[in-house]
């Protein structure tokens, strides 16, 4: 799971692998596969960062290096 902070401050986690797309309109807005849409403070960099950082967590790269 991944840390995401909404407008309010408030943190939550989410599955990066529910994750369809990232829309940058202008605030960032993480669509997932559910159709849900989370709208948070964080930059798709950031987003991004922390997908790779997990995916090595959970040695998700050790089949893709």
């Amino acid at each position: 799971m991944i840390e995401v902070t909404r407008f309010d401050g408030s943190v939550y986690w989410i599955n990066p692998h529910q994750i369809e797309r990232i829309e940058l309109n202008p605030d960032v807005t993480l669509l997932m596969l559910s159709g849900q849409r989370f709208i948070v403070k964080e930059k798709p960099e950031e987003i991004k960062e922390r997908i790779i950082a997990y995916r090595r967590l959970i040695g998700a790269f050790k089949n893709e290096e």
